[in-house]
């Protein structure tokens, strides 16, 4: 796998990640799922993005593969404490279903979108036909939130079409990021951990999102020195090489959708990029992002 399909793959995370990912943070989302019974935004991060309610948040990001147990959401999600999945989930169906949570996500996901940008934001069929492109030859295998995409109806309007093909790719590498993690060997607790590292974050911050105790992250970072992984609580040198393997192993899975755009993922990317920063102006996104922590993660 050479650099340059590294830097593309990762480029193209990063322009999709507010326009994708802001369904998690938006208002008109949490609205939606306040009238099925969930409780409101908890909240926000200091900066005006939305915190979302725990239930609502794994209910609906789950509903694409239909009304399965939170057993199955937390081994999809793969990052998360399944203590703290199980039960969010367990109470969300006990609201709701499967095809009406997951219409108030695509309504609310694709309201914030229109309020932001605009019913036809300009390039945004160019960016629902490339997205779509990009798609067309991905496989579903050992991909479970990116198949339970494929089930979804596309929607109609030009936002929300340009919208899915989006949320498919993020799915995607996602679905691909755990295969890399788990393929070398880690946990949740121990990738949450070198993560931290690899992003240049100390380690323990992020990861407690993701509901591990203290003693769970503790038991963790010993493992991984035992490994030799860490020095302390710093990377080795082989430490560092090996986390960042699972990203390029993540990079090169997502190769069939860079070749398909070819020349034109720079197209799509000059067009998405200034839509993530005024998805992020109007709080709808938080700053920063993953992918942009693990472009800056580079030695």
């Amino acid at each position: 796998m050479t650099s340059e399909l590294s830097a593309a793959a990762r480029r193209l995370a990063a322009a999709l990640e507010p326009f994708a990912g802001q369904v998690y943070f938006s208002p008109e989302a949490h609205a939606e799922y306040v009238k099925l019974g969930f409780n409101p935004s908890p909240g926000n991060f200091g900066t005006g993005v939305a915190l979302p309610d725990s239930p609502a948040y794994f209910t609906s990001r789950g509903s694409v593969m239909g009304q399965v147990p939170g057993e199955l959401v937390a081994s999809a999600f793969a990052v998360f404490n399944p203590t703290a999945v199980v039960p969010a989930v367990d109470f969300g169906w006990t609201l709701t279903d499967a095809p009406t949570i997951c219409a108030a996500r695509d309504a609310g996901g694709i309201g914030q979108l229109k309020r932001i940008l605009g019913e036809n934001p300009d390039g945004i069929d160019v960016v629902g036909d490339l997205l779509q492109r990009a798609c067309e030859p991905l496989r579903p295998e050992g991909r479970p939130l990116y198949a339970g995409l494929l089930s979804q109806e596309v929607p109609s309007s030009p936002v929300g079409r340009a919208w899915r093909y989006a949320d498919m790719l993020r799915e995607y590498r996602g679905d691909a990021h755990t295969a890399a993690w788990t393929s070398a060997g880690f946990d949740a607790t121990e990738i949450g951990l070198l993560t931290e590292l690899y992003w240049g974050m100390p380690m323990g911050t992020y990861v407690r999102t993701r509901a591990w105790s203290e003693q769970q992250l503790d038991e963790a970072k010993e493992r991984l020195r035992v490994r030799g992984v860490l020095n302390s609580d710093e990377f080795s040198a082989a430490g560092y090489e090996t986390r960042d393997a699972v990203e390029r192993n993540t990079d090169a899975q997502v190769a069939p959708a860079i070749n398909a755009l070819g020349n034109d993922l720079a197209t799509v990317c000059d067009i998405l990029e200034p839509w993530g920063a005024d998805i992020r102006a109007q709080a709808g996104y938080l700053p920063g992002g993953p992918h942009e922590l693990a472009n800056a993660a580079k030695r």
